[in-house]
């Protein structure tokens, strides 16, 4: 999936808050590593886990799911050939035991949850390997009973260790006078006494240490120092003991690492599950139904990270129409809207329930590609319209049928005049690949080529025009406005402004306005010397019928002839009629070397025939393709309306 399209819809938002609900390191990195899936199949297999891991928590008890504590430094020991300490074996007792408790919770919701608890089925117990840990390591030490050797050695500890501290008990009261304090001391894991400095020779013995003032000496008397060394012979005795029962330990756990790594990732598994379960609750989330149709119809949908605030979305697209215009005022939710669509359609293609209503459907997209904010850089030194062109190129490349395109605020950034033809001849290209659509615009010329062609539908966002404030609310199947007037004029501007502006506007919509837009074949442009010539543009058009105040399209009393110049005003072009008026109202145009056929409705007289040629003049010259034209030579050439029209020989004029 792309990476720009996740960064703009912030769906490491959404990881961050799943991996907030994991309980272990691999759960945490489950949530981590997320990413949305194109199978169908994968992704219900994952919803459903999901939704049952929700009503085992929303049903059951706290599930008991082990904190792995320990557990990432033990797999990556495990036959290295390091001798795990008792902490170590602390911890995987601890895991064990957890995993035991979790078999057996997840058997008790076998029926409830049956695809959950199958994870825990394929997890073992390992209760010899608990049951051996638990006899050698007790609160972090070896026990006495983890091997009879062992038991011994310590035996023999506790005895000397007893007859040391009579002989200390014995000293101490016979040089309590010339002590510096009435207590025993240790140095270097050896008992000392602190005597006075100045009564040092009254004590017979070795003088380990000094303090810091010079006053005090610590005597190790000699009365204990042989039982001290016998000490130490002991307690390395018991340290090389423990080393063993240690080592045999290792090997033990060693012989399980298999059961280890599987009951790990396991649990890593279920607590991601889990995870993803805990946020659907606290975004109140619901399973929708899949389809690879292309239909999205949501009810009640909440942008996650807005859920609280936000209000609830309905929107619907796929069903008599694939590509959605949405216009309204600034501020008015538009881009929340599509943002909305985006990030919960990447969440269900994660495998995580959406807040929406219950029967909201959703479709599984191979590819969700966006262009969203200016993407501007002062690094790169971008533009705001070299940022959307390149958006736009990357999005080309990759759009096919099953791709989601999210664009927000189409034309801006250049001239409205050209943003607006580029954006519909963006639009009728993916609209021709048969991709799903949803584009925001402000712009009352792409509105009117949604509300005409096949397969677009226009939709609005609600705005109180007496209080000036957005409704939030999408309206679909309504083009909407973007009020400037109407805020404009409640701030204060004045009328007469306002009044002017709004004839500006009509005049450009009644230039640009047809009644019906078919998608036209694409057009090679690398097949015309002249393609690149634009044409010029339109200056005057033909007389237009008013209704009820509205300008409609230009009135045309009689079809068109051979050879008449004709204005296409969605693509802002002049062409030649070639053919004349079928059954169904379609006349031939030649446009730069190709041929096209439009609609009548279309098309608006620019020249007549009768004044372009002479009475004398053969047509069928000027309606040569480029190919035949390069084979005849003509002595003339004049060019009307940016096509290269042939002169005849003066011989024939």
């Amino acid at each position: 999936m792309n990476e720009t399209t996740m960064l703009r819809l912030e769906y490491d938002q959404i990881k961050t808050r799943v991996s907030e609900c994991a309980f272990s390191y691999l759960g945490k990195h489950h949530a981590a590593s997320m990413c949305p899936i194109t199978d169908i199949r994968t992704i219900k297999i994952r919803l459903d886990e999901t939704n049952e891991a929700l009503q085992i928590i929303r049903h059951g008890a706290s599930v008991p799911v082990p904190s792995l504590e320990g557990m990432e430094h033990i797999l990556q020991l495990l036959g290295t050939g390091y001798m795990f300490s008792e902490r170590d074996f602390s911890h995987m007792a601890q895991f064990i035991r957890s995993c035991i408790q979790l078999i057996k919770y997840m058997h008790s919701k076998a029926d409830a949850a049956p695809t959950v608890s199958a994870y825990a089925s394929s997890m073992y117990s390992m209760e010899p390997l608990l049951s051996e840990i638990e006899r050698c390591i007790h609160s972090g030490r070896v026990t006495d009973i983890a091997s009879k050797e062992l038991a011994k050695i310590r035996k023999k500890i506790a005895v000397t260790e007893e007859r040391i501290k009579r002989k200390l008990d014995s000293l101490t009261s016979r040089h309590r006078s010339i002590m510096q304090e009435n207590m025993i001391s240790q140095r270097n894991g050896r008992y000392v006494l602190p005597i006075k400095k100045e009564f040092r020779k009254q004590v017979k013995g070795n003088v380990l240490d000094e303090s810091g003032s010079g006053q005090t000496v610590y005597v190790e008397p000699a009365e204990i120092t042989n039982l001290q060394f016998d000490q130490s012979a002991n307690m390395a005795e018991e340290s090389k003991e423990e080393m063993k029962v240690l080592g045999d330990l290792t090997a033990m756990a060693e012989s399980y690492n298999r059961e280890l790594s599987i009951n790990t990732e396991t649990v890593g598994v279920l607590d991601f599950l889990l995870a993803k379960a805990k946020y659907a609750m606290t975004l109140d989330a619901v399973p929708v139904e899949l389809n690879l149709d292309g239909i999205i119809d949501i009810q009640g949908a909440r942008h996650p990270l807005m859920s609280n605030t936000m209000v609830p979305l309905d929107f619907s697209i796929g069903e008599g129409y694939s590509s959605l215009i949405i216009t309204g005022p600034n501020t008015g939710g538009k881009t929340m809207a599509l943002k909305s669509v985006g990030l919960l359609t990447l969440m269900v293609q994660s495998g995580l329930l959406v807040p929406v209503l219950h029967g909201s459907r959703m479709a599984v997209f191979e590819e969700i590609v966006v262009d969203i904010g200016d993407g501007q850089s002062i690094e790169h030194a971008l533009s705001t319209f070299s940022a959307h062109i390149r958006n736009m190129i990357s999005i080309l490349e990759t759009t096919g049928n099953s791709t989601l395109i999210l664009i927000d605020e189409m034309a801006s950034g250049t001239d409205p005049g050209e943003g607006v033809g580029l954006s519909i001849a963006l639009l009728e290209e993916f609209h021709r690949r048969r991709a799903t659509v949803v584009a925001t615009t402000h712009f009352s010329e792409i509105k009117h080529f949604a509300e005409n062609t096949p397969g677009f539908q226009n939709a609005r966002m609600e705005f109180d025009t007496e209080t000036l404030q957005p409704l939030y609310r999408l309206r679909i199947g309504e083009a909407g406005e973007s009020y400037a007037y109407a805020i404009a004029l409640k701030l204060g501007m004045w009328t007469r402004i306002i009044e002017r502006s709004e004839a500006i506007s009509a005049g450009r919509a009644s230039r640009n306005t047809q009644e019906s837009f078919v998608i036209p074949p694409s057009v090679d442009d690398e097949k015309s010397d002249d393609a690149n010539k634009p044409f010029p543009k339109k200056e005057a058009l033909d007389q237009t019928i008013t209704k009820g105040g509205k300008q409609e399209i230009p009135l045309k009393t009689k079809p068109f002839a051979l050879g008449d110049s004709v204005y296409v005003g969605y693509l802002d072009r002049t062409g030649i009629v070639y053919k004349t008026e079928d059954e169904r109202g379609n006349v031939g145009i030649l446009i730069q070397g190709q041929k096209l056929t439009m609609n009548k409705k279309r098309l608006v007289l620019h020249i007549a025939a009768t004044e372009l040629y002479p009475d004398d003049y053969d047509l069928d010259i000027v309606l040569e393709t480029k190919e035949n034209r390069k084979k005849r030579k003509l002595l003339g050439r004049k060019h009307v309306e940016g096509l290269m029209i042939e002169s005849p020989p003066e011989n024939e004029i």
